[in-house]
């Protein structure tokens, strides 16, 4: 096909969760309830590890992160969705749709890297306690969050980079709510086999490295605890980990199912469905799964509002 016939969009439309009339206002207001308790969540999260000095440590460095990631992350597709639900165009100008392409994927990589250091920081605290100061030192922690910020960068660069070299003609309609890399993908008027050779082979490795050091870690933990003599002990050590694991299970488990199977089989109604769980539940229920099961940020909490 002579590719000089075909006109290039300048935007998309962004057809969102539903298309019927009667369901939108009862999708703002949810959306928008989910989206001020996970910025106002991750905030707090954010704000009692900064002021308090006794959870200035590795674990709690990490979680600052992960709580700042999910606010970026969420922040990158809720405030347009809500936008679009009652704007009588629902446009994304062309540059805007690679942009909070980037932005998605940047923040979703960095959330993966960072529960991984996450599971190793665990690792070291439970299978090797009394060093566990000596090896994680400030210097060490810094350079974890600092890869995990570049490698996610480059991770976003890569996927943004070959949605850019797709021409969109015709249809310029998107069947959800953000620039998600399969929606696009599926009206892309060219070959998409390097986009999705690339999600199945580096996307893979990302996300399937990331997985099979937690899941390493966590194996360690396991058998470190089992040779645990008190049931006390037992329970005090896998109530440290209980969190961290709701939240992978709940990451992983969504990312996969969406992302990691063939183009053709992907389906946009379920795609949309599944998506809202690591894009909007999952940064909105982290705080609370950390916050409820850790004795340290309760305190903390608690100290924070007695000075208010």
């Amino acid at each position: 096909m002579d590719n000089t016939n075909w006109t290039s969009v300048s935007h998309f439309v962004l057809l969102g969760i539903s298309t019927h009339s009667e369901e939108q206002i009862p999708l703002f207001l949810l959306f928008l309830l989910m989206y001020i308790v996970s910025i106002s969540g991750n905030f707090v999260i954010i704000t009692l590890i900064i002021s308090d000095p006794h959870l200035h440590t590795p674990m709690y460095v990490f979680l600052s992160n992960l709580a700042l990631a999910d606010i970026c992350f969420t922040s990158t597709t809720v405030p347009k969705m809500l936008q679009n639900i009652f704007s009588p165009t629902k446009t994304i100008s062309y540059m805007g749709c690679l942009a909070q392409t980037y932005f998605f994927i940047c923040f979703a990589a960095m959330e993966n890297f960072l529960l991984a250091v996450m599971a190793y920081d665990r690792y070291i605290a439970i299978c090797h306690s009394l060093r566990y100061p000596m090896i994680l030192t400030r210097v060490l922690c810094v350079q974890m969050v600092t890869m995990c910020h570049i490698l996610s960068h480059l991770h976003a660069l890569l996927h943004t980079f070959l949605m850019g070299q797709l021409i969109f003609c015709g249809d310029n309609r998107i069947p959800h709510f953000f620039c998600d890399l399969y929606p696009l993908m599926r009206i892309s008027c060219t070959s998409t086999h390097l986009n999705t050779l690339m999600i199945h082979t580096e996307g893979v490795i990302v996300i399937n490295g990331a997985l099979a050091l937690i899941i390493a870690s966590y194996a360690c933990i396991i058998s470190a605890v089992l040779r645990i003599p008190s049931a006390k002990g037992k329970w005090k050590a896998f109530s440290t980990c209980g969190s961290h694991i709701s939240v992978v299970a709940m990451f992983y488990g969504t990312l996969t199912w969406v992302y990691f199977r063939p183009l053709s089989s992907y389906s946009v109604t379920k795609g949309r469905i599944v998506t809202v769980m690591y894009t909007v539940v999952t940064p909105m229920v982290n705080p609370f799964i950390y916050s409820l099961r850790n004795g340290d940020i309760r305190g903390a909490f608690k100290k924070w509002m007695n000075r208010l």
